[in-house]
Parts: C-alpha cells; sequence; structure tokens
C-alpha cells in the first residue's frame, strides 16, 4: 500500500507537468514534441526513442497480466489452456511452456482495433473502463469484510528500502495516464479535456490502487500474493471462489482497455518522429480510408507480439518502469525550461508552484530509479546507444530541422 502511495505522489507531480504541456501544444507526440520544443532535435530523439522503450516493452509487459487472468478465467470454468501454449520456457520454466499465445492473440486483437480508427477504439475503450471499474469497486465492498489486521503485521516486512523498491516495481502499474497526451491533435478541446483527462485518470488510478492493495494484504498474507492472478487467488483462499471468474472477467476487460491506449500511444510516438523525419517517412503515413498509421501499427505489432511470447516479465516490467520514469523526469525538465524560455506562450492549464513541483517530481522519480537493479541500467544504456546508431545514422541527416539548415 504504501508502494502505491508513494508511487503515486512521483506520478503526480509528473501529471501536473504533463497537463501544462499538454495544454500548449496540443499535436501528437506527447514528452517527445515538448522535448523537440523545449529543448532542441537530439534531446527529442533522446526522449522519443526513450517512449519506443517504454511502449514496445510494457505492451508485452500488459498482455502478460491478460494472458495470467485469462487462463484463471478459463481454468474457474473447466477449460485449460495447453502448458506449451500458457507460457514460454523464459516465463515458466520447468512447465513445459513453448509461446504464450494468450498474450500474443489479446495483441493482435488490440492492433486490429488500432487499426480500423480512433472512434471505433474509443468506443471499446470507455465500455471497458465502466465495466473494470464496476468489478473493482464489486471486490472492494465484497471483500473488505474478510479484512484481518492480523495480516499487515509486519506492516514493513522488508523496511524502507522494501518499500522503494516496490514503488520502483509497481510503478508499472500507473503507466498510460501520459499516454493520454499523445491523443490531443485528436481531441475536439485539448486545452481543457487534457489537463482533465491526465490528472483525473490518475487521481481516480491511484485512490483504486490503494484501496484495493490494503484489503488484498489485508484479506490474505502478502506471502501468498506471487501470483499471475493475485485478486483471483485472494478470492479463492478465503473461501470466495464463486466471485474468482468475475473478477478475472473484469481484469481481463481493465487490462485490455490498458492496452488499447499504451498501443494507441506508441504508434503516435512512432507517427510524430516519421513526420519529424527522423524515422523514415513510410512511418507517417496513413491509411486512406482509417486515417491510422498503417506502418506504424505493424512494427509495433509484430515487435510486441515476439516480446510477449517468449521474454519474461520481470525484465521486461524493470525496462519499462525505467524508460517510463526518464520521460517523467525530462517532461518536468521541459516544464521548468519553457517557464524561463518562453515564459508567454499562452498555457490553459498552469503546473502550480512550478518550479518547485517539476523539481520534486524530477526529486521523487530519481529516487525511485537508483533503486532498481543495475542490470535494468545495463539495457537502458544498450538500448540508448542504439537508438544513437539510427539517430546519427539517419535521423540526423534526414530530419525536418536538417533540410530547412540547408536550405538556408
Amino acid at each position: 500500500m504504501l508502494s502505491f502511495i508513494l508511487a503515486g505522489l512521483a506520478c503526480a507531480f509528473a501529471a501536473i507537468s504533463y497537463a501544462e504541456l499538454a495544454s500548449m501544444f496540443p499535436i501528437a507526440g506527447s514528452t517527445y514534441n515538448y522535448a523537440y520544443i523545449a529543448m532542441g532535435e537530439f534531446l527529442a530523439w533522446i526522449i522519443g526513442w526513450d517512449l519506443i522503450l517504454e511502449y514496445v516493452f510494457a505492451l508485452p509487459a500488459i498482455s502478460l497480466g491478460w494472458s495470467g487472468y485469462f487462463t484463471n478465467l478459463l481454468g474457474s470454468i473447466g477449460i485449460n489452456i495447453p502448458a506449451w501454449a500458457a507460457n514460454s520456457a523464459w516465463q515458466a520454466p520447468g512447465t513445459g511452456g513453448l509461446i504464450n499465445l494468450p498474450a500474443i492473440g489479446i495483441l493482435l486483437a488490440i492492433a486490429i482495433l488500432n487499426y480500423i480508427g480512433v472512434r471505433e477504439t474509443a468506443t471499446v475503450n470507455n465500455i471497458g473502463v465502466a465495466f473494470k471499474v464496476f468489478v473493482v469497486l464489486f471486490f472492494i465492498f465484497t471483500a473488505v469484510w474478510y479484512v484481518k489486521p492480523a495480516n499487515w503485521s509486519p506492516f514493513l516486512p522488508y523496511g524502507w528500502a522494501g518499500v522503494f523498491h516496490g514503488a520502483a516495481i509497481i510503478f508499472f502499474a500507473y503507466i498510460g495516464f501520459d499516454a493520454v497526451s499523445t491523443a490531443a491533435e485528436e481531441t475536439k478541446n485539448p486545452a481543457k479535456d487534457m489537463p482533465i483527462g491526465i490528472l483525473g485518470s490518475l487521481g481516480i488510478s491511484t485512490l483504486l490502487y490503494i484501496a484495493v492493495s490494503a484489503i488484498l494484504t489485508g484479506v490474505v498474507s502478502y506471502t501468498e500474493l506471487n501470483d499471475p492472478a493475485p485478486v483471483a487467488k485472494a478470492l479463492n483462499l478465503i473461501g470466495l471462489n464463486w466471485a474468482r471468474g468475475l473478477v478475472s472477467l473484469g481484469a481481463i476487460v481493465g487490462i485490455t482497455t490498458v492496452l488499447l491506449v499504451m498501443f494507441y500511444g506508441s504508434t503516435r510516438i512512432i507517427f510524430a518522429m516519421s513526420r519529424d523525419g527522423l524515422l523514415p517517412p513510410i512511418f507517417s503515413k496513413v491509411h486512406p480510408k482509417y486515417r491510422t498509421p498503417t506502418l506504424a501499427i505493424y512494427l509495433i505489432t509484430i515487435a510486441t507480439t515476439l516480446v510477449a511470447g517468449f521474454f519474461p516479465i520481470g525484465v521486461i516490467a524493470e525496462l519499462v518502469n525505467i524508460g517510463t520514469m526518464l520521460a517523467f523526469v525530462l517532461t518536468s525538465i521541459a516544464t521548468i525550461v519553457l517557464r524561463y524560455t518562453q515564459p508567454d506562450l499562452p498555457r490553459k492549464f498552469r503546473a502550480p508552484g512550478m518550479p518547485w513541483t517539476g523539481i520534486l517530481a524530477i526529486a521523487f522519480v530519481l529516487s525511485l530509479m537508483v533503486s532498481l537493479p543495475w542490470e535494468t541500467w545495463v539495457r537502458l544504456i544498450v538500448w540508448f546507444v542504439i537508438g544513437l546508431f539510427i539517430y546519427f545514422g539517419y535521423g540526423r541527416h534526414n530530419s525536418i530541422l536538417a533540410k530547412q539548415q540547408t536550405q538556408h
């Protein structure tokens, strides 16, 4: 619970910066475009490449959670997915797994929804969110009567170091509110809607996470919750197996809505970078009927299904977390820089307490980043080395900015 609160605070300070920048620059690309305007092309590339890391690995990690609940739901009605198709050998060693077909299947379905257009995706997402909130409230009001305070003792089994490390890991749960800003260009009133969407979604999510985590660790010992479907397992352990299916279904629907948003955001980042010439122009071409970035969707689909089918969730989640945290830090820096370099730009929403809220966001997020394993930092460095080769080999010479400088 404390880890959720700490991670929520870090995200809250960062979300304020996102809200201000989204109201100022209602264009596709989120943090990438904010950095382009505030800090120039090279740092924009760094952030754009970082966001691609976040989305390309977040989608598989989330789909693996979806797969766990989907398998659990089928099991509750007597249908068992063959071991070889439920996990890969890396994801579940010793089980005979070869590939995670449910995770791949949901990503393909999400790709199709994104391919046919924003309106259809938004309709499915709205229905899913409503059902998800209903199931979360159902769990809270059903399980609260089974809470045993003894399960909260010891309250800090791993000390404050464990709380910070836990916050760095479950930071993953908050990913998604930043993706709201990638839709700014396709929003009717972005100056008003973006801050409401970003801050509202984060606020509601934080309250629900705190409530669920408090009740979940109260009904069963935390030692019992190391499971791909912890809520369903907790209900089973306290004798509420009848509710397990509904909660699993709610988790499936809820995770699906997150996948929709994250997939949408990933393609728009690639679209924006391609439009600026930092990636090949083929990725910014849109379908003549659906007006969606077709090749960007194909690229994300191939990359994410390969990762989801075979790679373990632990490695994926830590990469997502460090990539997201870095994006939050750079967004907060961009907000502070723009306050001083372009103070007269219209701001329909002004982050209160700047620059201190931005500094607090940076401090909070950095404190979580340093608690991640050194192997995660090495993987991040390798990712950026690859990105620098692409930038200096292609993007730097083909960007719109480079062409403008050549003309002059």
